[in-house]
């Protein structure tokens, strides 16, 4: 089983990273905030790795920080949370630390605002993690949890009558480091085309953002 990967980016998507180790590509998935961290491509990175078997093919999923990791195996610890649904979560915040202060604090209507997370899931990770997701924040030294009303969490999480691509799109630049105004300016002047992919529209928001 792999536990860790160390070499050179020589891809980097919205959702996944390709690392070269010894000469061989190995595909990651990752979350928007590890995915972050690797914008140059030839840098060396180092990620921790969760492996996923199934039937057709294993699957890879790397983090930048061991704090995203230890949130990252007690999401999937609720049922109905796989790795890709704790991917999904983990992009959804500025980091590690907010995710756990959404659960830690129990809010729910934030959880549900990620694309792909509905009430029933959102309710067994609060019922399930906020005693323990209280317990990471102590380790990790995390002060202020939030206290379900409108704070940052609620900011980041924000939804509209924008398509959830166009969404996701904003969320993944804020990521990137983008000012979420200027992102969700940026998105407003794109085409509202249902059948355009996330990539697709990701590109043409990067290439649209002021330098």
């Amino acid at each position: 089983m792999i536990g860790n990967l160390r070499g050179k980016v020589i891809e980097r998507s919205v959702s996944a990273v390709l690392i070269e180790c010894a000469g061989v590509g190995y595909e990651v998935q990752a979350s928007m905030h590890t995915l972050s961290t690797m914008n140059e491509i030839g840098a060396e990175v180092s990620l921790r790795i969760h492996t996923q078997f199934l039937d057709h093919k294993i699957c890879l999923y790397g983090f930048a920080s061991a704090d995203e990791r230890e949130l990252f195996d007690l999401l999937i610890t609720v049922k109905n949370v796989g790795p890709s649904s704790a991917i999904k979560i983990l992009s959804a915040g500025a980091g590690p630390v907010e995710i756990a202060q959404m659960v830690a604090a129990k809010q729910v209507k934030s959880l549900m605002g990620i694309k792909g997370i509905g009430k029933k899931t959102s309710e067994m990770l609060v019922v399930e993690l906020h005693e323990k997701c209280a317990t990471l924040l102590t380790a990790w030294g995390a002060t202020g949890l939030l206290t379900g009303k409108a704070g940052p969490a609620e900011v980041s999480l924000d939804t509209s009558s924008r398509s959830p691509v166009h969404n996701d799109v904003i969320m993944a630049l804020v990521q990137l480091g983008f000012r979420k105004p200027k992102a969700e300016e940026v998105v407003a002047t794109l085409p509202d085309d249902p059948a355009a992919s996330l990539e697709v529209v990701m590109r043409q928001a990067l290439q649209a953002m002021p330098r």
